[in-house]
């Protein structure tokens, strides 16, 4: 039976995406983690990874825009690959505007702004920054999004940009207020509050809303995690899951799965 789907503006996607965290060594667990995942993750293995996504139905898969992923999808893509790229900027790029226009130069079939970017920028109150990416990535005629930790930066952009998804992270597990970027030495935290604030604010947003960081990180139970996301989530909102095949080879498998079953114990799946 195929996976249930979502549209993102014009894209049809599963409601069940790879992430792309693990890929690019950002565990969010401990810097050792990191550091094992980035020796893990080989372009091979990234590759084979994606494929076995395909095969199991996904659509689409999540991940960061900077040379390093942009080489493996091409490598994907020219091996006959054909999951769709929802992109994430690179909270490095020089300006939301640039890290954008990479995304979009190197085929990505939707794009949003990085997290801690816009927590940063909605802190600070640099909307006009907010403005033109969302400008550059419609006049490519693409979906575009915002992700964010703060239930503040998507009730912001409901009253002030006209966007096509949502990232709603369930977490916020450090500060960005001082910079936009992960601090791979912070102590961060996934507080129960949080992810209740989220989903309440998830139900405000007229948009598709794309849950990520459902497991807190690993954190979590998978089969309790995937339940609390499937009672919290609209019909049209997805989840965004990274797999880490060195803990499971089966991983990925095992959680469409368990995915599957939550979405039919709340009546969203046959």
């Amino acid at each position: 039976m195929p996976l249930p789907t979502t549209k993102l503006g014009d894209l049809e996607v599963t409601r069940f995406i790879i992430g792309g965290n693990p890929f690019s060594g950002f565990s969010h667990q401990s810097r050792q983690r990191s550091a094992e995942m980035i020796a893990w993750y080989t372009d091979e293995r990234i590759v084979e990874t994606l494929f076995q996504a395909e095969e199991l139905g996904l659509t689409a898969c999540l991940s960061r825009g900077d040379e390093h992923i942009t080489r493996v999808l091409k490598r994907y893509w020219d091996q006959g690959g054909k999951m769709r790229w929802i992109a994430q900027t690179d909270s490095h790029a020089e300006t939301a505007v640039a890290g954008a226009q990479y995304c979009i130069d190197h085929g990505a079939s939707a794009c949003y702004l990085h997290g801690g970017v816009v927590d940063h920028y909605i802190l600070h109150k640099r909307y006009e920054d907010l403005h033109a990416f969302a400008e550059t990535v419609k006049a490519a005629k693409i979906p575009v999004g915002i992700a964010g930790h703060l239930p503040i930066d998507f009730l912001w952009a409901e009253e002030n940009l006209d966007l096509d998804f949502y990232m709603v992270s369930y977490y916020n597990p450090t500060s960005r207020e001082n910079s936009p970027h992960h601090d791979p030495e912070a102590e961060e935290q996934y507080l129960e509050s949080d992810r209740e604030e989220r989903v309440n604010t998830i139900q405000k947003l007229k948009r598709p809303a794309i849950h990520y960081k459902i497991l807190a990180a690993g954190r979590l139970d998978p089969a309790q995690a995937f339940a609390y996301a499937a009672q919290h989530m609209r019909p049209f909102d997805a989840v965004c899951v990274g797999i880490y095949t060195k803990d499971d080879p089966e991983m990925l498998a095992k959680d469409v799965q368990l995915f599957l079953n939550a979405l039919r114990a709340v009546g969203q799946y046959p």
